[in-house]
C-alpha cells in the first residue's frame, strides 16, 4: 500500500502538470482528479434577503422573538453570538413556531438558513415551504387543487446543524414558509436567504415607451424567460422543468430579442435531437417536431451560424421527409401525436386547422433551410407539400389559437380571421402559450391597436393580481372577484392560484413561472420597435414601426454584430419620426428604402 506522502506527492505532480486554470474553469486539483467528471454550470448564485414577514405563528414574543432581525442584510457567516437573533421556542400545547417570508419578486433555487449558537448541539428540524404564491407556501401537499411536489420539492422536513447553516431547495418560489419541527426546544436562527441560481448574462436587448405597463411586461417576459435560462431551456421553474421543445419557440424570441445568441437554445434543441430519435416525436407531440424546425429557421435568421446548422442536417432531412408523408391524397394532414395546446386540446376541428397551418410553416420554414445547406430536392419537395396543404383550408371551429395560425400560414386571410376570431371579445379565450401567435396574426391583419390593447389587458392583468413572472396559462375571467398571489385571500374573494387551472395545471400545481408566456417581449420589440430581420445573421433588417396609441417608443434588438438602436417619436399629425444606430455590417431599411 502506497504512504500518505507518496499519494499526496502524486497529487501535487498531478496539479503541476495541469493546465493553469481559466476564467470558469474548475481548480487544477479538480481538474487533475476527475478530469471530465467535472462540469462547470452555467449558472452563478445570488443571495436575497426577505423584503418582508407576511405572518408569524404567533404574535405574542413567548414562541418567536425578534424576527424582524431576519429582515436585515446578513453575512451568511455562522457566529458564536447569542443576542439579536430570533428565538423559536416550541412549547407543549401551543402552535409550533412558523414564519412566511417574502423575497418580493419570482425565484429560482432554495433557502439558506444560518444558525446561531442555541443550547444543546443535536441538529434541529425545520419544515420548509416553498410558494408562488402566499396560498401555495401556506398549503399542505394533496387535495383537489392542491399543492404537490411534482418535478421540485417545495414542501420537505431538513435538518440544519447546531451553528451552522444549511441550503435546501430547488424550485420555483417568491414565498417561504419556515416551521420549528422538533419540540421542546429553543434555536437561535440568526439569517434567512433566498438562493437565486440564474445565469450571469447581459440584457442586450431593451425596450421602453410612453406606457410603462407596456414597459413591465416587456420587463417581466425577458425576466421569466430568464429564469428558465438554467443548464437547459426549461417550461417552468416550480413544475415542468423539461425541455418541452415546442414550448420553447416564444422562449427563442424572446431569447433573441433580449440576450442574443445564448448557448442554452442550441444545447436545448441538441438535447431534444438526440433524446427523440426519429421516427419518434419530440416529446411524443408531432407539433413539437415541427416547432423544432421552426425555432432553427429563427436562430439561424437571427444569427447566421451556418455551421451549427450544418450539424442538423442528419437530422432534419429525414424529419422533414416524415412529415410530408403524414399529407394525404386529399391534402389534409394525418399527423399522430396531436396537440397545440392546453386550451384546445378538446377541439379537435381546430387541432386539425391548427396542425395543417403549422405544417404549412414548416414546410416553407424546411424549404428555406434546405437551399442554405444545398438539399435542393428537398427543398423543392417541402415548396410542393406546402402548396398541397394550403389548398384544403379547415374551419378554425372558433378557435383563435387555430385562427392565428391559418393566417399566419396564409391558409386564410390574416384580415379575414382577425375580424371573425381574433379580434373578438378581447383578450378573452387567448392562452399563454399560443397569446403569442394570436399577436402576431393581429400584426399580419394590420391590427396592431388591437394587440396592443390584448397584451395591456392579458398580461397586464397577471401584473394586477401580482405576478413577477408570466404564468403557465391565464384566463382573463379569473380575475372576477379575484385575490392576489402576494397576500392572504380576503374573505369572499376567489383565491387565483388554488380556486384555477385545468388539465395538468389545476390549483396548486400551476406554475406561475413559465417562459412560453413570454410572447410580448419578442411581438413588443420586433413590432412595436419594427425592428424585422430580413437576411440570416440579421445582415438585413427593416424599421417599421407600428406606434398606435404610443407616444414614444425606443430601445434595441441584439445582432451579432452589435445592437441595433432605435428611437420612434409620433408627430402632431400621426407621423412618426424615427432615428437610428446600427453597427456596422447591418443594413437597414426603413419602409423599404435604404438609409
Amino acid at each position: 500500500m502506497k504512504s500518505a506522502f507518496y499519494i499526496a506527492l502524486g497529487m501535487i505532480l498531478a496539479w503541476a502538470a495541469a493546465p493553469a486554470a481559466s476564467q470558469g474553469d474548475v481548480p487544477p486539483a479538480v481538474r487533475a482528479a476527475a478530469g471530465d467528471r467535472a462540469e462547470i454550470d452555467a449558472t452563478v448564485r445570488a443571495f436575497i434577503t426577505p423584503q418582508a414577514i407576511l405572518w408569524k405563528s404567533d404574535d405574542s414574543g413567548e414562541t418567536i422573538s425578534g424576527a424582524s432581525v431576519l429582515l436585515k442584510r446578513g453575512t451568511r457567516q455562522p457566529a458564536t453570538v447569542r443576542r439579536g437573533l430570533c428565538t423559536l421556542t416550541s412549547q407543549p400545547g401551543k402552535p409550533a413556531p412558523a414564519i412566511l417570508f417574502d423575497f418580493g419578486i419570482e425565484l429560482q433555487g432554495g433557502l439558506q438558513l444560518v444558525l446561531g449558537m442555541s443550547d444543546g448541539k443535536s441538529p434541529v428540524r425545520f419544515r420548509i415551504r416553498l410558494g408562488e404564491s402566499v396560498s401555495e407556501a401556506m398549503s399542505e401537499i394533496g387535495g383537489v387543487g392542491g399543492a404537490t411536489n411534482d418535478h421540485a420539492m417545495r414542501d420537505l422536513v431538513v435538518e440544519a446543524p447546531w451553528l451552522g447553516s444549511v441550503e435546501v431547495g430547488n424550485s420555483g418560489f417568491r414565498f417561504a414558509r419556515i416551521d420549528l419541527v422538533d419540540g421542546e426546544r429553543t434555536v437561535l436562527l440568526k439569517e434567512v436567504h433566498a438562493i437565486l441560481a440564474y445565469r450571469d448574462i447581459p440584457y442586450l436587448g431593451w425596450f421602453r415607451c410612453s406606457d410603462e405597463r407596456l414597459n413591465r411586461i416587456w420587463r417581466t417576459g425577458a425576466y421569466t424567460v430568464h429564469l428558465n435560462m438554467q443548464h437547459y431551456l426549461w417550461d417552468g421553474i416550480k413544475r415542468d422543468r423539461l425541455v418541452w421543445i415546442g414550448d420553447m419557440h416564444p422562449e427563442t424570441m424572446t431569447i433573441c430579442a433580449v440576450f442574443g445568441a445564448n448557448p442554452v437554445v442550441p444545447a436545448s434543441l441538441d438535447y431534444a435531437r438526440d433524446v427523440f430519435p426519429l421516427p419518434g416525436w419530440m416529446n411524443g407531440i408531432s407539433s413539437y417536431s415541427m416547432w423544432w424546425v421552426l425555432i432553427h429557421h429563427q436562430w439561424y435568421l437571427h444569427h447566421g451560424d451556418r455551421a451549427y446548422l450544418e450539424e442538423q442536417k442528419a437530422y432534419l432531412v429525414p424529419l422533414l421527409g416524415q412529415l410530408m408523408a403524414k399529407v394525404n391524397e386529399r391534402n389534409e394532414e394525418q399527423l399522430d401525436g396531436r396537440f397545440l395546446d392546453w386550451p384546445s386540446s378538446e377541439n379537435e376541428p381546430a387541432i386539425h386547422a391548427g396542425l395543417q397551418s403549422l405544417l404549412a410553416m414548416t414546410m416553407d420554414a424546411g424549404a428555406e433551410l434546405c437551399d442554405t445547406l444545398g438539399e435542393g430536392k428537398t427543398a423543392a419537395e417541402c415548396r410542393g407539400s406546402a402548396g398541397r396543404l394550403r389548398r384544403h383550408v379547415p374551419d378554425p371551429n372558433n378557435s383563435k389559437q387555430a385562427a392565428a395560425l391559418m393566417a399566419l400560414a396564409g391558409l386564410a386571410p390574416a384580415a379575414e380571421m382577425n375580424e371573425t376570431y381574433l379580434a373578438v371579445d378581447g383578450a378573452k379565450r387567448m392562452s399563454t402559450f399560443y397569446g403569442y401567435y394570436i399577436l402576431e396574426a393581429m400584426a399580419k391583419a394590420g391590427n396592431y391597436q388591437g394587440a396592443i390593447d390584448c397584451i395591456r389587458q392579458y398580461w397586464g392583468g397577471m401584473l394586477d393580481l401580482g405576478a413577477t413572472t408570466f404564468w403557465e396559462d391565464f384566463d382573463i375571467e379569473w380575475m372576477d372577484n379575484a385575490g392576489r398571489i402576494d397576500q392572504f385571500v380576503p374573505e369572499g374573494k376567489k383565491d387565483i392560484h388554488a380556486d384555477f387551472g385545468n388539465y395538468c395545471y389545476k390549483g396548486l400545481r400551476h406554475s406561475l413561472c413559465h417562459g412560453w408566456a413570454s410572447g410580448p417581449t419578442a411581438w413588443l420589440s420586433e413590432h412595436v420597435l419594427g425592428i424585422e430581420v430580413l437576411e440570416p445573421g440579421c445582415k438585413r433588417v427593416r424599421i417599421r414601426p407600428q406606434l398606435a396609441d404610443l407616444a414614444w417608443a425606443e430601445g434595441g434588438l441584439p445582432t451579432p454584430r452589435g445592437v441595433v438602436r432605435v428611437r420612434h417619436d409620433k408627430r402632431p399629425d400621426g407621423s412618426v419620426a424615427t432615428s437610428y444606430t446600427a453597427p456596422d455590417g447591418v443594413e437597414v431599411l426603413i419602409d423599404g428604402a435604404r438609409r
